[in-house]
């Protein structure tokens, strides 16, 4: 029977199932949007909505209490500055999560996680460009420079 049990444990320790989902809830907030298995996806949703939800009351308390459950300053200026005022008019439901087939390896059920209206250029935040100017072509020059 299934009495007062609250959440999944996903086959982890309690101290691994906090600190999944606190890297879980940074890397959403910081990407907006992250793929991942889809009972970690159910489990992660309740709890990213009730950081937006406490993001948008806007007193010292609510910034302590961003910046202890999810231990980054960056996150919880993210969630404060930028999430609660996109979402303000919105009640409830900030997430969605797609279903995106299974993992090769695996067979896992995959899920994408992201937030409604998510900022699409978030997810390329620590892409790094290439940079072209360093590039010198080879010409005859260079070869008798270098050699």
């Amino acid at each position: 029977m299934r009495h007062g049990l609250a959440n999944k444990k996903l086959n982890r320790t309690s101290e691994h199932r906090k600190a999944l989902l606190k890297n879980m809830l940074n890397s959403l907030i910081k990407y907006e949007q992250i793929k991942t298995t889809l009972p970690k996806a159910k489990f992660l949703r309740p709890q990213a909505d009730k950081i937006i939800t406490l993001g948008k009351k806007d007193t010292l308390q609510t910034t302590k209490m961003l910046v202890s459950q999810l231990q980054d300053i960056k996150s919880a200026d993210k969630v404060k500055k930028t999430l609660s005022k996109r979402y303000s008019n919105r009640k409830g439901g900030y997430t969605r999560i797609i279903k995106a087939g299974f993992r090769y390896g695996d067979n896992a059920p995959m899920a994408i996680i992201e937030f409604v209206d998510r900022d699409v250029e978030a997810k390329r935040i620590d892409k790094k460009k290439k940079d072209t100017s360093k590039q010198v072509p080879k010409t005859e020059e260079n070869k008798q420079a270098t050699a």
